[in-house]
């Protein structure tokens, strides 16, 4: 396997085109310290960075590890020798225009032609917005997400000194909404964050029920799609997985995050509000930095200052090269990983050596090896988990409520809440047809696991 290099010969063309674009300057002569050194340091850079799992590659099928697109690459790359900054258009003329644009078009994915919006550093950032905006709306109320949703969501609420109350979920690691209603009727809740593609295991929070209860109860619906957002293009997802998709345009705000499906580097997440007016919420006033343009600078809606104009810049370039509509290229991409979830849930499931307690709704499984009891079944996933690896096939591990698992939990005397499962995101289109390979190298990994260790 060798990394894709193609696009490094496409660079220096739009290097010279973006040095055309100053050639009125007078020449400088430019002071790189180090320069004579710099191969020689690059080298050590290559050699460390070897000290990785295999990211880029479809045996790595563990964590949320989405290689961005070439596009991406080249373009972060090619926006670096200007570094632009984009929290003032002092900063990053042109890369601010890039990131409303792009912004602009991620919230028409959810129907949303008026809104207000920005990149981030991630979707931890873009969602403390979110909530951060809640609690200014609905002061001193609770913020409500479900057991499976991600841990930040408590985290960022203690940081903004909010209350927080975590629902319980359903055995497929949705939401309750029985449980909601009845926190709900307390009248405590100022806002409920709805999940849509949680990251253990890829549930979507039943939305349309939800909808229901806040035509019943007033509170602010977040929706926390930072990993699942982009599959509100896919054209294979299930009747009810869709209709929860089809609400999306109903929340208040929502989070997607650009570095996960959108194709895009680490660090890029994105938040989004339905009501524009909520930007009076940021103002704050600097006595250096707006007075360049009337036009609204981003770091008037952002409560990040200096953000990297870069990654607008490659969220816009592959925007452009792959655009966000359904049956288009990047949709199809979708429509791929989810395929290869669901016809590797089938294989294991048909396997009466594995325990599946649901089927996918996006792109990750999780699954279970059968044992007696739930410690054996932990000990025996870490076993599978280790020697998968050594096989080259790296797998990822997820601690789930025994309740997924009725048959175990009736037979397991040990009396265990949770129980270690394997888990694979299968974010990389190549997964649909890498399963052949992937399939073989985990029945050796059993078949290694099944060995008892030496004494």
């Amino acid at each position: 396997m060798s990394l894709e290099k193609e696009t490094l010969a496409v660079l220096p063309a739009a290097l010279r085109a973006l040095d055309e674009g100053f050639a009125d300057l007078p020449a400088v002569d430019v002071q790189v310290p180090g320069q004579e050194r710099i191969v020689g340091v690059l080298q050590q850079v290559a050699v460390r960075l070897r000290d990785n799992y295999p990211y880029f590659h479809p045996l790595y099928a563990g964590q949320m590890l989405k290689p961005p697109h070439p596009i991406a690459r080249a373009a972060y790359a090619l926006a670096t020798w200007i570094n632009p900054n984009n929290h003032a258009l002092d900063g990053g003329r042109a890369s601010s225009a890039m990131e409303k644009e792009a912004v602009a078009e991620i919230a028409a994915m959810f129907g949303w032609q008026t809104h207000l919006g920005h990149l981030s550093s991630g979707g931890t950032m873009a969602n403390l917005e979110a909530l951060w905006v809640a609690g200014q709306l609905n002061s001193g109320k609770k913020i409500a997400a479900s057991a499976q949703a991600h841990y930040t969501h408590h985290r960022i609420s203690s940081v903004l000194g909010l209350p927080f109350a975590e629902l319980p979920c359903d055995d497929r690691g949705r939401m309750d909404t029985k449980a909601l209603a009845e926190m709900l009727a307390a009248g405590e809740i100022g806002c409920v964050v709805a999940t849509l593609g949680t990251t253990g295991t890829g549930s979507i929070d039943p939305l349309p029920e939800i909808m229901r209860l806040r035509a019943q109860y007033s509170f602010r619906l977040h929706v926390d799609a930072a990993y699942g957002g982009y599959f509100t293009l896919a054209s294979n997802l299930t009747e009810e997985t869709r209709a929860a998709y089809n609400q999306i345009g109903q929340a208040d705000s929502i989070v997607v995050d650009p570095h996960k499906h959108g194709l895009q580097p680490y660090g890029c997440g994105c938040v989004l509000f339905r009501d524009p007016n909520v930007g009076a919420l940021y103002k704050h006033e600097s006595p250096y930095t707006y007075f360049t343009s009337s036009e609204l600078h981003l770091g008037e809606i952002s409560l990040e200052c200096s953000r990297p104009g870069a990654s607008a810049v490659a969220l816009w370039a592959t925007q452009k090269l792959l655009p966000l509509v359904s049956g288009g290229e990047f949709a199809g991409g979708l429509d791929a990983c989810r395929e290869a979830a669901v016809n590797l849930a089938k294989c294991l499931a048909a396997d009466s050596r594995w325990r599946v307690p649901f089927s996918p709704e996006l792109d990750i499984v999780v699954w279970a090896p059968r044992a007696e009891t739930a410690r054996m079944t932990s000990e025996l996933s870490q076993r599978i988990f280790t020697a998968a690896a050594k096989h080259g096939l790296h797998l990822a591990l997820i601690r789930l409520p025994i309740a997924y698992f009725p048959s175990l939990a009736a037979a397991s005397p040990d009396r265990q809440d949770s129980v270690l499962c394997l888990r694979s995101v299968l974010m990389k289109p190549e997964h649909r047809e890498w399963l052949s390979q992937i399939l073989p190298i985990l029945d050796e990994a059993y078949c290694d696991s099944e060995e008892k260790p030496a004494e």
